[in-house]
């Protein structure tokens, strides 16, 4: 097909200009990115005491008049919205007290508070309660974990002392992917949108033709899946590190694959070897519909089990950022884990004791860190908390969980806490930093140039042969080539199928 016809240009300069156009409406309009959001503004701030300092005087009668203490009363009304474009659910608030918001009324005493919902929204009020951590103290307001659907609110009318009308009010909190912001939106309650109804439905409409128009130029139908496409269903097990990237392979391969369902069930390296083991020992048909992905070679004693080496993976040693340290030698990584050293103050930095938080035992991620670092296996459990001592004879305080998310999060908690987990895990989160290992980054694209010790291969292991035809061959080259490398590079590991990973895998 010729693409450059003038038709052609046409349509797809119309649909760019059409998206730009309607783009450009919603965000003035909204100026709200396409993310989770809690929106908040004052919607009254007035005085209802006579005190001049808080506004002009009132005539008071009634129960204001009476409590003298209300002289420099004030009512606030506050509304909190979801105005994002996502519903918020009550998990999705990331502050570790159990209350999820804090209103703080600078400068003033909250003295009373209540709180409404809009009609059809009663449900709301079943979290306003004690034990969600609803509570006030001082100028301040803590706010449970409410779930807010998209465009739902409720408002709390806090009577106040102390200070003028006018005195900063904000909201604080974190939301996974999303923000806690003042609330600069139109809204039925406030004043007219800018833009009405028919006029926004009138540009989408309107975009949406226009984009059609262009698909239906420029896009053929003589689209192809990908050579070895197969339909059935599998199953990936195994390695917890590189589950996000076998888990975006495999919604790919089924957008890509008509007929295909690959289900991701990460349990880490060693129990994913043991599923796969069993599972082979009971086909009927030799090799089952499974993959079981390890980081690192499988242990003996698995000889039907056969490999394909994958990518490179970087892990990376992780410390609560209440430790300074950003750099320890391969034997001070030993003498930690051998108990000889149970205080940070012993390796300059403050006198804080060292928690190591590990993973089990079916973890790869833990193999490669005994194999390629400790090179022996870590001392045994002394703790459940990851706290405090269970075996009071122990040298350290060591827990082990259960995947690389609850480490970094324990991790992230506790001061003086140190783990492991894959490079890419572990970039980006607030409460912990990265170890270099003897003056050593720990960086995909310094592979096999530096002398870095915590890396390894990830093997993709099948039971034997599976049958050229079948999905788990077909879903086993899609992992070496194409679509497959770029999404392994895009999560942070190399492709053994690249020229630079074949040297490095090669080399095991």
């Amino acid at each position: 097909m010729e693409w450059l016809s003038a038709e052609n240009v046409v349509a797809v300069l119309t649909a760019v200009l059409g998206i730009l156009a309607s783009a450009a409406v919603l965000y003035y309009e909204r100026r709200v990115p396409r993310r989770k959001r809690i929106g908040y503004r004052v919607q009254l701030d007035t005085p209802i005491g006579s005190d001049v300092r808080a506004g002009r005087p009132n005539f008071r009668l009634g129960l204001f008049n009476e409590a003298p203490e209300m002289s420099d009363a004030t009512l606030v009304l506050l509304r909190i919205e979801n105005d994002g474009s996502q519903s918020i659910a009550g998990d999705d608030y990331t502050g570790r007290e159990i209350h999820g918001l804090t209103a703080e009324f600078v400068g003033r005493t909250v003295r009373a508070i209540a709180v409404t919902q809009p009609p059809g929204a009663e449900h709301l009020m079943d979290h306003f309660t004690p034990a969600a951590g609803m509570r006030h103290s001082g100028s301040t307001i803590h706010i449970p974990r409410v779930p807010l659907n998209r465009g739902h609110h409720f408002k709390l009318l806090v009577l106040l002392t102390g200070g003028p009308i006018g005195c900063e009010v904000k909201v604080t909190g974190g939301i996974r992917d999303g923000d806690v912001m003042p609330n600069r939106s139109t809204t039925p309650d406030d004043k007219a949108p800018l833009f009405s109804r028919a006029a926004r439905w009138i540009t989408v409409l309107l975009t949406v033709c226009v984009v059609t128009l262009a698909a239906i130029i420029v896009v053929r139908d003589d689209t192809r899946p990908p050579i070895g496409c197969a339909k059935g269903t599998l199953t990936l097990t195994g390695s917890t590190a590189f589950a996000p990237v076998v888990k975006e392979l495999a919604k790919k391969y089924e957008k890509d694959c008509d007929g295909s369902t690959v289900i991701v069930d990460a349990r880490g390296s060693t129990a994913g070897i043991r599923a796969l083991a069993e599972a082979g020992a009971q086909a009927k048909n030799g090799s089952p519909a499974l993959i079981a992905l390890a980081d690192g070679p499988k242990p003996g004693g698995y000889p039907q089990l056969r490999e394909n080496r994958v990518a490179v993976s970087v892990f990376a040693l992780v410390v609560n950022d209440k430790v300074p340290v950003r750099n320890l030698s391969t034997e001070d990584v030993r003498r930690l884990y051998r108990g000889e050293i149970n205080n940070w103050k012993q390796l300059g930095g403050p006198d804080m004791p060292v928690l190591l938080v590990s993973r089990d035992a079916n973890s790869g991620t833990r193999e490669v860190f005994q194999r390629r670092v400790l090179l022996r296996n870590e001392p045994a459990n002394s703790s459940r908390d990851c706290e405090s001592k269970d075996d009071g004879e122990a040298k350290v305080v060591r827990c082990e969980l259960d995947s690389t998310e609850q480490v970094l999060n324990t991790v992230a908690r506790l001061p003086g806490a140190i783990g492991y987990s894959e490079l890419r895990a572990g970039s980006g989160l607030k409460g912990l930093h990265r170890l270099d290992i003897d003056g050593e980054p720990p960086s995909v694209d310094d592979i096999g140039e530096s002398g870095y010790p915590y890396r390894e291969i990830e093997y993709a292991y099948t039971y034997g042969q599976p049958p050229a035809d079948s999905l788990a061959s077909s879903f086993l080259g899609y992992m070496s080539r194409g679509n497959g490398q770029d999404i392994i590079t895009t999560h942070g590991h190399l492709p053994c199928a690249t020229p630079k990973g074949l040297r490095i895998c090669g080399e095991g």
